[in-house]
């Protein structure tokens, strides 16, 4: 990798190709149904497809009404639907249910399934159970990547996290892997590839096989990206944990950035209505300040507001001639610049009132107390405070789990309590929240530390070695420690400061936490491309589990010279933060190399927590 002195990043890649791809591919799977049709799309489809094809592409392919696919049903007067729709099962009775309720009207018509981005053969079972697989036809539309911003490219699949962390369901592996392999093709070949966790590996040795069938030639090409680095969300939920305080992620938080836009409410813009704004590096005040830690951000926008008003101000002493210039040359982009200026003053004071009105600060004290291991009963006063005043059952879950994972679990004592008083408070339905909470070892009981240990011994002696390696395994998976006092010292996560840590001038990606802790996820990234391989870690990834990688491509050239050489795409399989983002741009930045994201979807803590409730018996 490049050294500290090396400032200079090198160019980003162009991914608007990507883009490109989706949108000719989706016109092609929609001429091949000619003529006038309806098209019903999912409602997670909605918005990505938004950034890919609006509504205009979609009518110059004869696409008549657009529906929402949803419970109640549509009544279309087309002689031929399209649905566009996730490989789900409750979607395949949606379409079964309309074809049906034709068949029963007498009524003939068209009908044909567009999954993203793939079909499962699920969908096929149940198309046949509903008895309507000959009435449809089907096709895949390979849409694996959205690019939401420069360094930013979202799979929007926010299922994949449940999916395969908490009930083990591998489906979307080979759609991940398809999507490395997209990349690979356009921007790559890849000269090393690391990893870690389990999702990880299986996500590599598949796309490996990919890469060997398929008939792409990249000998002699020169890559645009050369390293890849892929990481599991389950290596490191304390970072997903902890409240965000870099202005992106405080957004995130406050309002949720849904595909790279968000909504900002009358409480923001000072009027009657809300506005979707579009984040990304094209907003000249937000690309400014997104990474910026929430306290730097009003002295910034009030200083950005009186240079905009000293650009208003040079018209006073203007002729003629020169306003005529300013007029049609900087008038346009000073009123943009104010609009938003605006609104994102906006939105810092109604983050100020909420954190304010939720007491954030006496929140980030406990929180800090937690990473750092002091003030224990302090921290679970204050949680069993927060769950008697029923703030928010995800604030309260949030806590809880944070303070499971640094303390690795609670003491049968305390959880016992603890439980009890969120279940009287929040209602007894969460019980199977906790179960599933338990069984990613995000909120768990310590057992004696002797008996899983000693009923593994016994039983290894009775079986053979690679049998004993999969029990191994096994207690490991039953007793889910998280080991993140002893990785946290290792790895040096929490710093030693003498006096108080600079927010303006950070000295290391800690500031994303107020100085508080340096993301587990990034400190592993920034170690393994120091030492371009995982030697000097071993008892830390001894402790995170294993399933470490690190692979060599020795058919492609490495070329020190090449800008590729200071690129790496991060892959977070099941979730990535904004706080995570900002630590590795600010990494990037002070290594110069560049960084670019690759996730599942967006996530935070309440998005993690939310897919972890269950309210339903």
């Amino acid at each position: 990798m490049a050294s500290p002195g090396h400032r200079d990043a090198p160019e980003l890649p162009d991914f608007s190709l990507l883009k490109r791809l989706a949108r000719d591919q989706l016109v092609y799977l929609l001429e091949q149904l000619p003529g006038k049709k309806d098209l019903f799309i999912e409602a997670d489809l909605m918005s990505p497809l938004d950034r890919i094809a609006n509504v205009s592409i979609l009518k110059q392919h004869e696409v008549d009404k657009l529906y929402k696919v949803e419970n109640k049903p549509a009544h279309s007067t087309s002689d031929q639907l399209c649905f566009l729709v996730r490989p789900r099962i409750r979607n395949m009775k949606y379409v079964a249910d309309i074809v049906n309720a034709d068949k029963a009207a007498g009524r003939t018509r068209k009908y044909k399934i567009i999954f993203s981005p793939q079909k499962f053969y699920t969908c096929e079972m149940v198309l046949e159970e509903e008895g309507i697989y000959g009435d449809v036809t089907w096709d895949e539309w390979s849409f694996y990547l959205l690019p939401l911003d420069d360094d930013i490219i979202s799979m929007e699949l926010p299922e994949f996290f449940r999916d395969y962390f908490l009930e083990g369901d591998q489906r979307w592996i080979s759609t991940v892997a398809q999507a490395l392999q997209l990349m690979n093709s356009l921007y790559g070949p890849f000269s090393r590839t690391y990893g870690i966790g389990r999702c990880a590996k299986m996500v590599h040795e598949l796309w490996r096989e990919v890469v060997e069938e398929s008939d792409v030639d990249s000998v002699g090409r020169k890559p645009e990206i050369g390293h890849v680095f892929l990481v599991d969300r389950d290596v490191d939920y304390v970072t997903a944990l902890c409240s965000q305080v870099v202005y992106e992620g405080l957004v995130d938080d406050t309002f949720r950035i849904k595909c790279g836009s968000v909504d900002f409410g009358p409480d923001v813009t000072s009027s009657d209505r809300s506005i979707k704004v579009l984040l990304n590096a094209q907003d000249k005040v937000f690309s400014q300040i997104r990474n910026e830690h929430f306290s730097s951000v009003f002295g910034f926008l009030s200083q950005k507001a009186r240079n905009l008003q000293a650009q208003y101000d040079r018209r006073r002493g203007m002729d003629i001639k020169q306003m005529k210039n300013f007029v049609s040359q900087e008038l346009k982009g000073l009123k943009q610049e104010h609009r938003l200026l605006s609104l994102h003053i906006g939105a810092c004071e109604s983050i100020m009132k909420k954190k304010t009105k939720q007491d954030f600060q006496e929140l980030l004290k406990t929180e800090h107390a937690l990473l750092e291991g002091f003030d224990l009963r302090d921290s679970i006063s204050f949680i069993e405070e927060h769950i008697d005043r029923q703030v928010s059952p995800l604030e309260s879950l949030r806590m809880l789990c944070l303070l499971s994972i640094t303390e690795n679990g609670f003491a049968p004592k305390d959880y016992r309590s603890l439980k009890t008083q969120y279940l009287q408070s929040y209602g007894p339905e969460h019980l199977l929240t906790f179960h599933n909470l338990k069984h990613l070892g995000l909120l768990t009981e310590q057992v004696p530390g002797e008996t899983l240990t000693a009923v593994e011994n016994k039983v290894s002696k009775l079986v053979t070695d690679r049998a004993a390696g999969k029990l191994s395994d096994a207690f490991n998976s039953l007793a889910r420690k998280s080991n993140f006092r002893g990785i946290s010292k290792k790895l040096g996560l929490i710093p030693r400061v003498d006096g108080e840590y600079n927010l303006k001038v950070p000295r290391d990606m800690a500031y994303v936490f107020s100085g508080a802790y340096i993301p587990l996820s990034c400190k592993l990234i920034e170690q393994v491309l120091e030492r371009k391989s995982w030697l000097g870690l071993e008892e830390v990834v001894r402790l995170l589990g294993g399933n470490e990688f690190s692979v060599a491509d020795t058919t492609v050239e490495e070329n020190p010279a090449w800008d590729s050489q200071r690129i790496v795409l991060a892959i977070f399989l099941g979730g990535c933060t904004f706080s995570e983002i900002s630590a590795l741009r600010f990494l990037g930045r002070e290594r110069g190399i560049r960084f670019i994201f690759l996730t599942t979807a967006i996530t935070n803590s309440a998005r993690l927590l939310e897919s972890m409730i269950e309210t339903r018996a």
